[in-house]
C-alpha cells in the first residue's frame, strides 16, 4: 500500500511540476468552429470504454525520451495543428468541433495497456494522448479526429521538434517552420468530393466471428512482427500479389485454419480493409478520409490451401478498390448526412439510429487490417528514429485486428485482440516464415502472466 501511495504521490507531484513549468501557456489561436466530417459522426455515437475507437501510431528513438523536452515539443506544435487543437461539443442536431483554448494535454510516462478510451474531461477536453516508454513516443488519437495519414502528419512534426528541442542546432532554427510534406489542410473531403448517389456500396450479411476465452477486462494483447521489406516483396512477387493482398490472404487463411480448422463455413471470412483516399482525389486533407472494402472469402468447402484463398481475396479486392466504387461508397453516406429530411432530425434520435446501423454493418466483418504504408522521414533526423508501429483497437464482432506500417526497410505487422487463445497470430507468422520472410516476434506480455 506505501509503494501505491507513493507512485500517486509522485504522479501528483509531476502534474504539479508540468502545470507550474508551463504556467506562461497562452492559446493565442482565434475561437472557431468545424463540423465533424462525414465519417466523424459515427464514432461519437457508438464510441465507450470497450470499444473506445481509439489507435496508436508510435515512433522509436535511439535514445530514451526526455519527458519534459516531449513536453516542450508539444506545446508548440500543437497549436499549429487546427485538426487537433479542439474540444468537441453537442449541438442540436450533430457534434462539432471548436478551438480548444486550455492547455495542451500532459505527457505520461506509459502506465496502462494501450487505446484505451480518452476521456475528455480528464485530457483537458483534447480527444487524443501522447505517452512515453523509454525510447518510445506514442500517439493514441480518438478516430473522430483523423484517420491514420492524419495522425503520422501530426506525431511526425511532434517529432522532428523533440529532436531539436533534444539536439540543439538540428535543423538550425527550432521554429523555422513544418516540414515541407507536412499538411494543414482541414477540408472535408468526402462533400467536396461526394457525388450524388442512392446506391448501398456495403454488405450487412454476416460473416465469422471469432470468439473464444477473453483476456482479463481492460486487457488488450499486443503481438508486433518485424520483418524486411524486401523479404516481404519477394514473397508477394512469387504469389503474384501486393504487399496488402498478401498480408490480408494470410489473415484470411489464418483465421479459416486455426479458427474454422480448415472446414466449411455457412458464413464468410471477411477482412475489412481501410483504402486511404487521398491519393484518388487529389486531397491533402489531415482529416478522415478513407473508406472500408471488404475482403470475402467464402468457405465453401475443406482443406483449401493457402493460393486458393489469396486468389479469392485479390478478386474480391480488386473488384472495390477503384475510383468509381471508392467514390460511390462514400457518396452514399454523404448523401445521408445532406439529406433535407434527415438533417433537422434531432441528434439523440439520430444517435440511435446510427447505433442501429453500425451494429447490423459491424457483423459483416470478421477482422479489420489497416496499412498506413511506407513512412518517409526528413533526411536530417534518419539518424534518431529507429522504427515506426501502429495498432488499433477492436470492436463490436472484430476482436482481434491487424496493423501494418513500414519505415527505412523494414515492416512492422500487429496485432491487437482482447482473446487469450494466439493461435492465429502463431499461423499468420509461421505461414511468412514457410514463404521466406524472417520475423522478429515481441509483445506486451499479457500471453506470458
Amino acid at each position: 500500500m506505501k509503494k501505491s501511495n507513493s507512485k500517486k504521490a509522485s504522479a501528483r507531484q509531476d502534474r504539479e511540476d508540468a502545470k507550474r513549468l508551463r504556467a506562461g501557456y497562452k492559446s493565442t489561436k482565434k475561437n472557431s468552429w468545424q463540423k465533424l466530417d462525414n465519417t466523424a459522426n459515427l464514432f461519437p455515437a457508438i464510441a465507450t470504454h470497450t470499444m473506445t475507437n481509439v489507435y496508436r501510431i508510435a515512433v522509436s528513438l535511439h535514445e530514451e525520451i526526455d519527458k519534459k523536452l516531449l513536453q516542450r515539443a508539444l506545446d508548440m506544435v500543437l497549436p499549429e495543428f487546427d485538426t487537433f487543437n479542439v474540444h468537441m461539443r453537442r449541438g442540436v442536431f450533430w457534434y462539432y468541433f471548436e478551438t480548444n483554448h486550455k492547455m495542451p494535454p500532459l505527457v505520461e510516462e506509459e502506465s496502462d495497456y494501450p487505446c484505451r478510451y480518452i476521456e475528455p474531461y480528464l485530457n483537458n477536453n483534447y480527444l487524443f494522448r501522447v505517452t512515453y516508454y523509454k525510447n518510445r513516443i506514442n500517439l493514441e488519437v480518438f478516430h473522430v479526429l483523423a484517420d491514420g495519414m492524419g495522425g503520422i502528419n501530426f506525431l511526425r512534426e511532434l517529432t522532428y521538434q523533440y529532436l531539436r528541442l533534444k539536439h540543439p542546432g538540428l535543423c538550425g532554427n527550432m521554429d523555422e517552420g513544418f516540414s515541407d510534406v507536412t499538411s494543414l489542410n482541414t477540408e472535408d473531403s468526402y462533400l467536396k468530393n461526394y457525388k450524388k448517389s442512392h446506391a448501398k456500396g456495403y454488405k450487412t450479411a454476416r460473416a465469422v466471428e471469432v470468439k473464444g476465452e477473453r483476456l482479463p477486462a481492460g486487457e488488450l494483447g499486443v503481438i508486433h512482427g518485424y520483418m524486411q521489406l524486401e523479404e516481404i516483396k519477394r514473397a508477394c512477387k512469387s504469389f503474384g500479389a501486393s504487399i496488402n493482398e498478401y498480408l490480408t490472404g494470410l489473415m484470411a487463411f489464418s483465421i479459416y485454419s486455426e479458427y474454422l480448422h480448415g472446414q466449411a463455413s455457412s458464413k464468410p471470412v471477411v477482412v475489412c480493409v481501410p483504402v486511404n483516399l487521398r491519393p484518388y482525389f487529389d486531397s491533402m486533407t489531415t482529416r478522415n478520409f478513407f473508406v472500408m472494402v471488404s475482403a470475402l472469402f467464402k468457405t465453401e468447402k475443406d482443406d483449401y490451401i493457402f493460393e486458393e484463398v489469396l486468389a479469392k481475396i485479390r478478386e474480391s479486392l480488386k473488384g472495390q478498390i477503384n475510383k468509381e466504387h471508392l467514390e460511390e461508397l462514400f457518396s452514399y453516406n454523404v448523401s445521408n448526412q445532406k439529406n433535407i429530411l434527415l438533417r433537422f432530425v434531432p441528434f439523440f434520435i439520430k444517435k440511435l439510429a446510427m447505433k442501429f446501423v453500425y451494429r447490423s454493418s459491424a457483423k459483416a466483418g470478421t477482422t479489420t487490417l489497416t496499412n498506413i504504408g511506407n513512412i518517409t522521414i526528413d533526411d536530417a533526423y534518419k539518424d534518431y528514429i529507429k522504427d515506426f508501429y501502429s495498432m488499433i483497437s477492436v470492436s463490436t464482432g472484430q476482436n482481434i485486428k491487424g496493423a501494418v506500417v513500414s519505415y527505412n526497410g523494414r515492416l512492422v505487422f500487429t496485432f491487437t485482440s482482447t482473446l487469450a487463445d494466439v493461435s492465429i497470430q502463431r499461423r499468420f507468422f509461421s505461414l511468412l516464415s514457410e514463404h521466406g520472410v524472417n520475423v522478429t516476434i515481441e509483445s506486451n506480455g499479457v500471453y506470458y502472466e
